[in-house]
């Protein structure tokens, strides 16, 4: 049931009505019922994984929180227990297919070893969701009490399929203070306004957006640096939107239950250079990494070569958690390195005693070409993300870089994205990256300023109005599955 399903539209408010109507102790029982609901609309056999892994981690905490002796074997085997259990569903085919490929390489003849395995749907989220749970537990939180309470926690249908990755002492505060026997106005007022503009960015951005991406990708040796930058500028907004515009809808739902889960993202494309992008970029991932992976590493405890080599395993890790293929790993290393770069930068900026040079580095101009590479930067990064035979990505990456050749090879003398016999649909996308790279710092300063939140209610019932035409009118002819919806 995806969230620009017909489907989804009918479910929420029904949804949300039962959850409003119902005597408050029926409220939660009914809301996990919903949220499993949801989750068999795809494939109802792996909710009997889900609830398998729910009741596995719910009991473990348990043990975990009363454990005087051994504790750390406890939770030690709670974390392998969860990673194994992503390990086989998701990584099992990759491992089996690269080892047949090794032995091909050394025998001369491929094995043609896979297993055939299903990948659960959102089984990336909710194992770092009970990862989280379990290293909170050990160091000193105690477990929740209420098995439902528990697994609403991981089932909460706004956040079960891509997140955000939320914080179970957080998320589970706030059910337990729930106790308003009415929905108020404010809830509605900011709720139904996000899920709105989230739709938007899906269907009106990141679908129209594919269709560009998804031309430049089909056959990328075909075209020129230009072209490529385009495709690749024209893949950052279209994942942004993609992800955030289902964010927006996952925390405008949760607000028509009153409850408030994490922003994920915070206009990660001013940001000023690549360790400021990971504070703007899927915050509720960054942060778990950081919580849960870097720190536990020894974080930067250890001194410069410890601390790099942690900031490097830590996105090499989280660059595969993203998917069974090695151009995911190849992302994660590449950002590993970016922020290696920019730390040993930083603390060579420290260094300098040269006024002039401080002076250039506390300028606005150097803020400004800053902003401009790690976006850039990020953008070449993306070509990884997207492209999932490594030899291709790394031709692109060399064709953008060094900007050869500048246009198309069949079309010598001319951009194909030019042509004038292509759809409607390239020129008009075309214009939308344009505006897309012009808009990041003018939206950025409404959006710090709460340009729409403080809008007079008339307005925004206006804005609202022309967006859900403008979504009517200009859905693609196919919307496609959030890109996050294959983590």
């Amino acid at each position: 049931m995806l969230f620009t399903s017909l489907d989804y539209l009918l479910f929420l408010p029904v949804v949300v009505a039962l959850f409003w109507v119902l005597p408050l102790k029926f409220r939660l029982p009914m809301l996990l019922a919903a949220s499993w609901f949801f989750y068999m609309c795809w494939n109802p056999a792996f909710i009997l994984l889900i609830a398998g892994m729910t009741a596995f981690n719910y009991y473990w905490g348990k043990l975990l929180c009363k454990a005087e002796q051994h504790k750390k074997l406890i939770f030690g085997i709670g974390i392998v227990a969860n990673l194994l259990c992503l390990g086989v569903f998701k990584y099992a085919n990759l491992f089996v297919k690269s080892a047949a490929g090794f032995v091909g390489l050394v025998s001369g003849s491929n094995p043609g070893w896979s297993v055939d395995i299903i990948l659960p749907l959102a089984i990336s989220f909710f194992t770092f969701e009970f990862i989280h749970y379990l290293f909170e537990i050990y160091r000193g939180h105690k477990p929740v009490n209420s098995f439902v309470l528990f697994s609403l926690f991981a089932a909460f249908f706004p956040t079960q399929i891509a997140g955000p990755i939320k914080r179970y002492p957080d998320f589970v505060a706030q059910m337990l203070s729930h106790r308003e026997k009415h929905p108020t106005l404010k809830m509605f007022d900011e709720g139904l306004p996000l899920i709105l503009i989230g739709l938007g960015k899906k269907i009106l951005l990141a679908d129209n957006l594919a269709v560009l991406v998804q031309m430049g990708m089909k056959e990328p040796s075909s075209y020129g640096a230009p072209e490529l930058w385009i495709f690749a500028y024209a893949f950052a907004f279209q994942i942004y939107f993609d992800f955030s515009g289902y964010t927006d809808i996952a925390r405008g739902s949760a607000m028509l239950f009153g409850y408030k889960i994490p922003i994920n993202f915070n206009m990660p494309y001013i940001a000023s250079n690549i360790s400021d992008f990971w504070h703007r970029w899927h915050i509720s991932l960054s942060s778990w990494l950081r919580d849960y992976l870097f720190i536990p590493l020894g974080g930067s405890r250890g001194g410069r070569w410890l601390t790099h080599r942690n900031l490097f395993l830590t996105m090499a890790l989280g660059g595969l958690w993203h998917g069974a293929s090695w151009n995911f790993l190849v992302w994660g290393i590449f950002h590993g390195l970016a922020l290696i770069v920019h730390r040993e930068f930083s603390m060579w900026r420290k260094s300098i005693n040269l006024a002039p040079a401080k002076q250039f580095f506390e300028s606005k101009l150097f803020g400004a070409l800053s902003a401009i590479l790690t976006f850039h930067s990020v953008c070449i990064g993306w070509v990884f993300f997207r492209v999932d035979n490594i030899g291709t990505a790394f031709s692109i990456v060399k064709r953008m870089v060094l900007l050869k050749p500048i246009y198309s090879s069949a079309e010598q003398g001319q951009f194909f994205v030019l042509k004038q016999n292509l759809p409607v649909v390239v020129p008009v996308v075309l214009i939308m990256v344009a505006i897309l790279l012009m808009q990041n710092w003018p939206v950025s300063y409404l959006n710090t300023k709460q340009y729409f939140r403080n809008l007079p209610a008339p307005w925004k019932a206006v804005f609202c109005t022309v967006l859900l035409f403008a979504i009517i009118t200009f859905i693609p002819d196919d919307s496609k599955p959030f890109i996050y919806f294959q983590f």
